[in-house]
C-alpha cells in the first residue's frame, strides 16, 4: 500500500483508504531514520541534528496524521519540533532557523479535501524526491510495524516561531517607493487554506495591515478542508471570484494562494491573470538590479521572453527541468539569486533556495511600490508572444509519440531532451514547443509558443493528432 502514495516529489493519497495514521507513523519512523543518518554522515553531529520539524495544514485529517507521524519520529529516536498549523514554507524556515536534520509538512497542497500527504525536506530545507531519498524512506517505513513493542526514544517539543518567520518574510518587503499618501489595495484569496493563517500573521488583517498596504480578504476561514473552490490557483475557474473582487474593489492587484501557501497566482488591476513565467521575468529584473550579473533559474516551459528579459537586465538565464527538486538544486549549484516556475513556485537565494508564497507576495508588492506603475503596464512588454498554456493529451504510447516528433522535426529544428523533448524553431520559423510525460498520470503535456496567435494555432492543430486525445481543461 505504501508504494501507491509515494510520488515523484512527495507522499500523497486519499484519506483514509490510501493514507492513514498507521502509514503516517511508518513514514515518520522512516523519515527520522533517513534524515538523522544523513545528517550524521555529513559530519553534522550537533544536538539539533536529532530534531525533525513537523508542521501541518488545515485539512480535517491533518492533526491526527501529523500526530502519528511525530510518534513515528520519536519511536525511531528522533526529537520533534512541533510548529503546529503553518504553511509549508514555514517548515523550510524552521529547519534552517533551528538547524535541524530536516522537516515534514503534513499537507496535500492543492488537492481536494479528501487528500492528504507529506512533503519531506532534509537539512537546509533541501527537497527530497523519488531519486534523492524518498525511495529509502519508503523502504525504511515498510520494514517497521507500528503494532510492535516499541519504546519511545525521543521527545516532542512545541515551538512558536511566528515572530522570527514574520521578520524573515518582511525582510523582502519594501513599500518606501510608494508615492506620499498612496496605499496598495490588494485582494488576497486564501482558498480556505493556509494563507488564511499565514497572511494575517505576517502582513496583517483587513483594516490592520502594515502601513502602505490595504488587504481585502477572500476565503480566509480555515474550515478544515472545506473549500469555496479547490485550492489550486492554476485552474481558471478557481480565480473567477478573485478577478471579480479586484475589479469591484478597484484593487491594484489580486493574489490567490494554493493549499499550503507555497505558490500563488496573480491578477492585475483589470482582473487579468498574469502568467507565472511573466512574473518570473518581472521579478528577475528586481533581483538583478540589486545583484548585477547574477544567475536566474527558470523552468523550460517558460516563454522565450523570460531568458530575453533576464539577459537584457544583465543576468544569466539558467534553464531547468520542471519540479521543485530540480529548481532548488540548480539555484544552489549556480548560486542563483532567484528562480520561477510556470506552476507559481518562486524560489529565493536568501530563503535557503526554497520557494515561498509569502515572499513572492512581499516581492511583488515591493516591485509594484517601487515603480508606481500598474501591474498591467509592468507586464505588457513581457507578454509579447502567444502561448498555449499546458495542454494535456491521453496517450497510450507516450515514448513512441515523442520519438516520432524528434524524427519529424530533427532536420529543421533544435532538439533537446532535458525534460521530455523540446523542439525549437523559434529563430527560423517563430515557434517552439515542449512535450513531457506527466509524473502522476498517463498523459503527455504540451507547452507551445509562437510569435503570434495565428502561428500558435496552426502549430497546435498540427501537433494535436500526434499526441493523442486532448483532455478538456
Amino acid at each position: 500500500m505504501l508504494g501507491r502514495i509515494f510520488k515523484a516529489y512527495d507522499i500523497r493519497g486519499t484519506y483514509p483508504d490510501l493514507i492513514n495514521e498507521h502509514m503516517a507513523w511508518q513514514i515518520g519512523y522512516g523519515s527520522s531514520q533517513f534524515l538523522r543518518a544523513e545528517a550524521l554522515e555529513s559530519g553534522h553531529s550537533t544536538p539539533m541534528m536529532r530534531n525533525v520539524v513537523v508542521g501541518r495544514d488545515m485539512r480535517q485529517s491533518s492533526p491526527e496524521l501529523a500526530r502519528a507521524c511525530m510518534q513515528g519520529v520519536v519511536t525511531q529516536g528522533g526529537d520533534v519540533i512541533d510548529v503546529g498549523l503553518v504553511d509549508t514554507p514555514f517548515v523550510y524556515f524552521a529547519i534552517n532557523f533551528l538547524d535541524c536534520a530536516g522537516g515534514i509538512a503534513t499537507t496535500a497542497s492543492h488537492n481536494p479535501p479528501n487528500y492528504n500527504g507529506f512533503k519531506i525536506s532534509r537539512r537546509g530545507a533541501r527537497p527530497i524526491g523519488e531519486n534523492t531519498g524518498l525511495q529509502d524512506i519508503r523502504k525504511y517505513a515498510a520494514m517497521i510495524d507500528p503494532k510492535g513493542n516499541h519504546q519511545k526514544k525521543g521527545r516532542i517539543e512545541k515551538r512558536d516561531l511566528w515572530d522570527p518567520y514574520r521578520e524573515h518574510v518582511l525582510s523582502f518587503l519594501d513599500l518606501s517607493g510608494l508615492r506620499r499618501g498612496k496605499t496598495l489595495r490588494v485582494v488576497i484569496d486564501a482558498s480556505n487554506a493556509m494563507a488564511g493563517t499565514m497572511v494575517p500573521r505576517i502582513f496583517g488583517r483587513k483594516g490592520e495591515a502594515i502601513e502602505g498596504l490595504e488587504i481585502i480578504e477572500l476565503n480566509f476561514e480555515n474550515r478544515r478542508g472545506v473549500f469555496a473552490h479547490d485550492p489550486n490557483p492554476l485552474v481558471l475557474a478557481n480565480l473567477v471570484q478573485l478577478q471579480s473582487a479586484v475589479t469591484e474593489h478597484k484593487a491594484d492587484l489580486g493574489v490567490c494562494f494554493d493549499g499550503d501557501a507555497d505558490r500563488c497566482t496573480v491578477v492585475d488591476e483589470k482582473g487579468a491573470i498574469i502568467p507565472c513565467d511573466h512574473l518570473t521575468a518581472l521579478l528577475a529584473r528586481h533581483f538583478l538590479a540589486a545583484n548585477p550579473g547574477s544567475h536566474i533559474v527558470y523552468d523550460l516551459r517558460s516563454s522565450k521572453a523570460v531568458p530575453e528579459e533576464i539577459e537584457s537586465a544583465g543576468g544569466v538565464p539558467v534553464r531547468s527541468r520542471v519540479g521543485h527538486v530540480f529548481m532548488k538544486q540548480l539555484l544552489g549549484e549556480q548560486g542563483a539569486v532567484f528562480g520561477g516556475e510556470v506552476s507559481g513556485h518562486f524560489y529565493f537565494r536568501d530563503n535557503f533556495n526554497a520557494d515561498s508564497g509569502a515572499i513572492a507576495l512581499a516581492t511583488i508588492l515591493t516591485v509594484r511600490a517601487s515603480t508606481n506603475k500598474k501591474m498591467s503596464t509592468l507586464i505588457r512588454p513581457i507578454a509579447r508572444y502567444a502561448q498555449s498554456g499546458e495542454i494535456n493529451f491521453e496517450c497510450d504510447e507516450p515514448d513512441e509519440a515523442m520519438q516520432a516528433l524528434v524524427e519529424e522535426y530533427a532536420p529543421s529544428a533544435a532538439i533537446d531532451t532535458l525534460d521530455g523533448v523540446t523542439i525549437d524553431a523559434f529563430t527560423r520559423a517563430g515557434w517552439w514547443f515542449n512535450v513531457r510525460k506527466s509524473n502522476t498520470e498517463p498523459l503527455l503535456r504540451l507547452n507551445a509558443e509562437a510569435k503570434d496567435a495565428q502561428q500558435l494555432g496552426t502549430l497546435i492543430e498540427s501537433l494535436s493528432p500526434k499526441l493523442g486525445v486532448r483532455v478538456p481543461h
